[in-house]
């Protein structure tokens, strides 16, 4: 009795709870509706507030001609490059989706 427990074990319930927890890291992995808009919400939110770090830069550096800013060069590309990168990815998302 012991091997015909050990063999459904092993062909039946061993298999049967792999593929359910494949099937549920699956279906927790894909992004929600939700997920996509607070994700664009904060996007949103990061270019506003990289524009107010330009403009902050530029008022303290015309006050104070010794004043280094913390970031590379105001507009410059490798400065933005994330959030090129990420304007590159909404618009192919939007593209997919329409």
């Amino acid at each position: 009795m012991e091997e015909v427990l050990a063999i459904v074990a092993i062909f039946v319930f061993l298999p049967w709870i792999i593929l359910h927890y494949v099937t549920k890291w699956k279906t927790s992995a894909t992004i929600t509706t939700d997920d996509e808009a607070l994700l664009e919400e904060l996007y949103s939110l990061a270019k506003r507030l990289d524009e107010r770090m330009d403009t902050v830069e530029r008022l303290v550096s015309s006050d104070n001609p010794e004043f280094k800013p913390a970031r590379l060069v105001h507009d410059s590309e490798a400065d933005n490059q994330q959030l090129r990168e990420l304007e590159q990815l909404i618009a192919e998302k939007k593209g997919v989706s329409k």
